[in-house]
């Protein structure tokens, strides 16, 4: 028998890691996105827009065995995926390991400071603390989201997902640009901060997708981590970007956090999530771990580069990390002043 699956954002990097996934796995996909793509040919695209409850309703009219729902936000999305328990067997929901707080209450939504930055323990389990849901943020919302799951366990079997730092081909805002671009303006030196150890856990897209593949497989009601086998430090992600590229800077790291060699993965605190009760409850195996999966990635990130400024190729991670993500004088001026002591 065929089993169906809808796959809600699937234009998305986590939403073609995930059919690809499921299509290898004998399902049948219909990718709902808001634009058309194309698509391979035993893939059925559907235009749908997230934010009309109508919109969503009609795409799914044929009904499926599986939601998945790659761009899920708030209480109002959540509420709107179990408004189709007629329409759908079960749902795989992606949230965020930011919903987590530490005995403090304090989150990933705070400064990156040492004093303010969540102690959390090593490694973060499904059981840890959350942030209070409400609208401020975007922890907030993905709580608040979580929650109208939570509440409501008997009408729709779906499992939450929580990923972390997500990579993978596709992204708007590929947090490996940091090192990708300066290896390719073979920048002499490389600065880090944190001491170059900061851990914040990756996710990459074909693990997820694995994940998804095996929830929608076992529908249930459950909440899990999907990130990486593991945590890589900032200096370990560097080493191995710079390999791809036959890059060799000079590394500085640099103590704490002084305004040079802040990294999309910079943490003064571990970050780090268990995997465990993945493994226990879906019999998880990873595709692969988050070194292997960065040859694909710096690929795709080289070839969306091509010969255009980092600006106009990913918009979204200028957004996220600002004009002075690649202040090379800021650099050379920090390098000078503490090779001359």
């Amino acid at each position: 028998m065929s089993k169906n699956a809808f796959v809600l954002g699937a234009s998305g990097q986590v939403g073609r890691a995930v059919i690809t996934s499921l299509v290898s796995d004998g399902w049948h996909v219909r990718a709902g996105s808001r634009t058309l793509h194309e698509w391979p040919a035993d893939v059925e695209g559907v235009l749908v827009d997230r934010g009309v409850d109508s919109s969503v309703a009609q795409a799914l009219a044929g009904g499926a065995d599986v939601l998945i729902d790659c761009v899920a936000y708030s209480e109002a999305h959540a509420q709107q995926v179990l408004a189709l328990a007629g329409l759908i067997g079960s749902a795989v929901v992606l949230s965020s390991v930011s919903v987590y707080a530490d005995s403090s209450g304090r989150t990933l939504d705070e400064a990156r400071l040492v004093d303010d930055f969540p102690d959390f323990p090593v490694p973060v389990s499904e059981s840890q603390t959350r942030t209070p849901p409400g609208d401020q943020t975007y922890s907030t919302r993905k709580v608040a989201m979580e929650d109208v799951f939570a509440s409501a366990n008997a009408a729709l079997p779906v499992t939450v997902l929580r990923p972390g730092a997500i990579s993978g081909p596709g992204s708007v805002h590929p947090r490996e640009l940091w090192f990708v671009k300066r290896a390719l303006d073979r920048r002499p030196v490389q600065l880090l901060n944190w001491g170059g150890q900061s851990q914040c856990h990756t996710s990459s897209t074909v693990n997820i997708a694995e994940l998804v593949r095996l929830a929608a497989n076992q529908p249930a009601n459950r909440v899990l981590n999907a990130v990486d086998p593991k945590a890589f430090t900032t200096t370990e992600i560097g080493t191995r970007i710079n390999q791809i590229l036959d890059h060799h800077p000079v590394e500085f790291v640099v103590p704490g956090s002084p305004g040079v060699g802040d990294t999309p993965w910079s943490v003064p605190k571990p970050f780090v999530m268990d995997m465990s009760e993945a493994v226990r409850d879906l019999g998880y195996k990873p595709v692969m771990g988050y070194a292997e999966s960065l040859q694909n990635t710096v690929g795709w990130i080289v070839s969306a580069l091509g010969s255009k400024a980092w600006q106009d190729a990913f918009p979204t991670f200028l957004r996220a990390n600002g004009p002075d993500a690649f202040d090379y004088l800021a650099e050379d001026v920090w390098v000078q002043q503490h090779e001359s002591r």
